[in-house]
């Protein structure tokens, strides 16, 4: 029974590592495609977590299921899936810190533009 989970769980794993490796093929493609800052800046987040994220995850799986590695599967199976929380937090929290950068700095400007809720929340700090 055991035999089987192990089979299982690198299947899993080699599974989630194939489909991240796909979503990084779209990222780049939307990064080479996309017409703006903003909108590539999206595609390069995609890119990370569903890119990164997941074949991480997929990795401690294989790991997890890979009995030859001994008790040291427990560790890179640890650090892969510690490494995958940290992309899932900091990366959305990066992205959003350069996209608001570049906005305020306008070192890129969003075109099309339709309607620019920021801008206004920005005038209104300055009339207080």
């Amino acid at each position: 029974m055991e035999e089987v989970i192990n089979e299982i769980l690198m299947f899993l794993g080699t599974l989630m590592i194939v489909v991240g490796a796909i979503a990084d093929l779209i990222g780049s493609i939307g990064l080479l495609r996309f017409p703006n800052f903003f909108v590539r800046l999206h595609a390069a987040t995609v890119g990370t977590i569903w890119g990164a994220f997941l074949p991480l995850i997929g990795a401690a799986l294989f790991a997890a299921g890979y009995v030859e590695l001994g008790m040291y599967r427990w560790f890179v199976a640890g650090g892969a899936v510690v490494t995958a929380s940290l992309i899932l937090l900091l990366g959305p929290v990066g992205s959003h810190a350069l996209a608001r950068a570049s906005y305020r700095s306008r070192a890129a400007v969003p075109y099309p533009l339709i309607h620019d809720a920021l801008q206004e929340k920005l005038r209104e700090g300055e009339k207080k």
